[in-house]
């Protein structure tokens, strides 16, 4: 048997506001991803990144990723989530996953450093 698909979306560190989040950098962020997406393999589970812009491509670029690798699980970051900013690509995230995964559980983690957590909750 396969492992369990799981698309995270977040911010791609280009588009933080580090002013919201003074305790992230670039560096400390991209480590986070990469440590939630070994985590995510350790536990196993087949993790995969979608590091989104804030702007108008966002959309296209969570649709591109669904498409593609077709998870059982989406996990959207608490970047996304969080940022009142933020909120309508948040509801864009949500209504292109009920369009293009409509099967996916969802997820949401309070940070990187619990992701393994918030995907389990839905296994």
């Amino acid at each position: 048997m396969s492992a369990p698909k799981v698309l995270l979306i977040g911010l791609h560190p280009s588009s933080v506001d580090y002013t919201k989040w003074p305790e992230l950098s670039p560096e400390k962020l991209n480590n986070a991803f990469e440590q939630a997406r070994a985590e995510l393999e350790a536990a196993g589970f087949e993790g995969v990144w979608c590091l989104t812009d804030t702007g108008e491509s966002a959309g296209q670029q969570v649709s591109t990723h669904l498409e593609s690798f077709q998870p059982q699980i989406v996990m959207i970051g608490a970047g996304v989530r969080t940022d009142p900013d933020l909120l309508p690509l948040f509801e864009k995230i949500l209504n292109i996953i009920h369009l293009k995964a409509p099967h996916s559980k969802i997820a949401f983690n309070t940070s990187p450093y619990d992701t393994v957590e918030a995907i389990q909750r839905w296994i």
